[in-house]
């Protein structure tokens, strides 16, 4: 590699089967190859694996399954999604890994034979190590003359100084992975073993090897042959990595990079822009402008954003116009607006989304005060779905509101069923947990989510994840059902936490009477600011909107309903009231 701004690593691994017949253990690992041309940009989005399995040598299969495990991680790892982070990328491979290995131990009829390994993985993305491990392989750091041990052997004693291997892949049909991580710093070096060698040489031997001036090669097979003249009865392997240069882009350098594509002017009306022809100008604000256009080849239409000539020189933002377009290609959802790749090379910053004919959320409740309950929950659900999409990739909308919702026209030319349809617009401020771990050169000031939708703690600088995306989905839906805030107009002036703890939730049915206290409760549950008290995740804040919880079921006398008011609540209250009544009989008679 010759790029100066990017990881830049020497690498190398070894292994042999010593004194045993057959070599069960495996060694890997991989170093993308950039290739701007092809967009490939691997290295700086999931960045560098390797990897040692140590297969049980008592396990029939001890080689087969290091080697699965080996090859596995790495082929799976680069093919998930650049959205998520590390740590949830490896633990659900690792998971996968092993259920598969499980499953093929259990073909034996000796439960004590089968698919059964060690492992141990560091992950080297941007300026961070991640590692995973499970048994008794082992990871080491040296940095600056001071050696460390990363991990824990995964060991249980007999006594009289005999162990057995506690933890491994194949041994149970879950696993609990170790995880940790830690900021890298230039002339690092990094260590994985299998117990062949750490087993058979001290640690101030192995520390004085890898801090020898030779090869990264050299070292990890001279670590190799010190254990086996040593006595070492093992398989015996390792890989070695020293950090030659670490991500560190300028600020100038990565403007340059955003910036290498012109700001477009003001589109009037007529105007072809790389073959897209503006019919109109939907939306303009002093952030961005919203045009729709038309393929002068197709005839498609669809929708062109440009970024607004107010922020020509604010790097922050320019940054977060292009992570939109990124974000926006990799959330597939019905209820999410989609992206259109453009098969055109652009000469001005801007992205294509597709044309959807509605109106927002906001628009759509001035005009529909207290909503049928059904239409209402319908559309709740697929707002709920739309998040789903976003959660699923590792990434949090952060700025959910009504106006960032759309309301198809049950005409429109993509809703089919001619039913209300919903799709969940602007990804501006949205986060995403694998570009986080990315290093970039900026700071984005301020907060980017609307206080009266977005959750406090966020507001007040914490990132609650799904809780915060949870919080502005119940308010919404308090407003759909009650055509107010549950804390008033005053959360909107709201801007510490002492201002915060004097608001007051407003009882959903003070605004609205016919909504019963279950109903009620489940609201307030969601929009609670405490988060230890609000809803952990969206399914069960959707559960508890459509099943009456029991402990909700008390209802206030105080409040006064009338019949004709109250048909929705009272079939759904009572269907679920009876289903409750012949569980807990059957549960007597049993």
């Amino acid at each position: 590699m010759t790029e100066t701004n990017q990881l830049q690593v020497d690498l190398a691994s070894h292994s042999i089967q010593g004194l045993k017949e057959a070599n069960e253990d495996a060694v890997g690992f991989f170093i993308p190859q950039e290739d701007k041309d092809k967009n490939n940009r691997q290295l700086e989005s999931k960045g560098i694996v390797l990897a040692v399995a140590d297969g049980v040598s008592s396990a029939e299969a001890g080689k087969e399954a290091s080697h699965t495990a080996i090859t596995r991680f790495i082929d799976d790892y680069y093919q998930t999604p650049d959205t998520w982070s590390v740590k949830h990328s490896g633990q659900k491979i690792l998971s996968s890994i092993n259920l598969t290995l499980f499953k093929r131990s259990h073909e034996f009829t000796n439960e004590e034979k089968g698919y059964l390994t060690t492992f141990t993985a560091l992950v080297l993305k941007s300026r961070i190590c991640h590692f995973f491990h499970a048994g008794d392989s082992r990871a080491f750091l040296l940095r600056q003359g001071e050696f460390k041990q990363l991990t824990r052997d995964h060991v249980a004693s007999i006594g009289s100084g005999r162990t057995f291997l506690a933890r491994a892949m194949g041994m149970d049909n879950s696993i609990q992975i170790d995880y940790g991580s830690f900021t890298l710093e230039k002339d690092d070096i990094l260590l994985v073993t299998s117990d062949g060698i750490h087993d058979f040489i001290d640690a101030e031997q192995i520390k004085n090897i890898m801090a020898e001036q030779t090869s990264c090669q050299e070292r990890i097979e001279k670590l190799v042959k010190t254990a086996f003249d040593n006595g070492s009865d093992d398989n015996i392997s390792g890989s070695l990595c020293q950090i030659n240069q670490l991500p560190n882009e300028s600020l100038n350098d990565y403007n340059s990079k955003l910036t290498r594509l012109p700001f477009p002017p003001p589109l009037d009306e007529g105007v072809i822009l790389d073959g897209y022809k503006v019919l109109k100008e939907l939306f303009a604000s002093s952030r961005s402008q919203l045009y729709l256009v038309e393929d002068t080849e197709t005839g498609e239409h669809m929708v062109m954003k440009t970024p607004s000539i107010n922020f020509l020189e604010d790097t922050g933002y320019i940054d977060r116009f292009i992570q939109e377009e990124w974000i926006g290609k990799r959330i597939q959802s019905e209820h999410v607006v989609r992206i259109i790749a453009q098969n055109r090379p652009r000469t001005c910053l801007y992205y294509l989304m597709e044309y959807v004919h509605g109106v927002s959320l906001d628009k759509w409740m001035a005009a529909h005060h207290f909503p049928k309950p059904k239409l209402a929950i319908k559309i709740v659900e697929q707002i709920a779905d739309g998040l789903s999409a976003f959660h699923k990739m590792e990434t949090i909308h952060q700025d959910l509101k009504p106006a960032n919702i759309l309301i198809l026209d049950s005409e429109n030319e993509n809703n089919d069923s001619g039913e209300i349809q919903v799709k969940i617009v602007d990804f501006g401020s949205v986060f995403v947990a694998g570009l986080a771990e990315v290093f970039i050169p900026l700071e984005h000031e301020g907060v980017l989510g609307t206080a009266t939708y977005s959750d406090p703690q966020y507001l007040l600088g914490k990132n609650t994840g799904v809780q915060g995306d949870l919080y502005a989905l119940a308010t919404i839906t308090y407003e759909l059902f009650c055509g107010k805030l549950p804390y008033g107009e005053k959360i909107e002036e709201c801007q510490t936490a002492f201002e915060y703890d004097h608001l007051r939730y407003i009882k959903a049915s003070e605004a609205n009477p016919v909504i019963p206290m279950w109903f009620d409760r489940t609201l307030q549950r969601g929009v609670a600011f405490d988060l230890e008290q609000r809803y952990d995740n969206i399914e069960e804040f959707l559960h508890d909107l459509k099943h009456p919880n029991p402990n909700y079921l008390r209802d206030d006398p105080k409040v006064k309903k009338h019949k004709s008011q109250v048909l929705f609540w009272q079939l759904l209250s009572g269907f679920w009231i009876l289903m409750l009544a012949l569980v807990i009989a059957l549960f007597a008679n049993g």
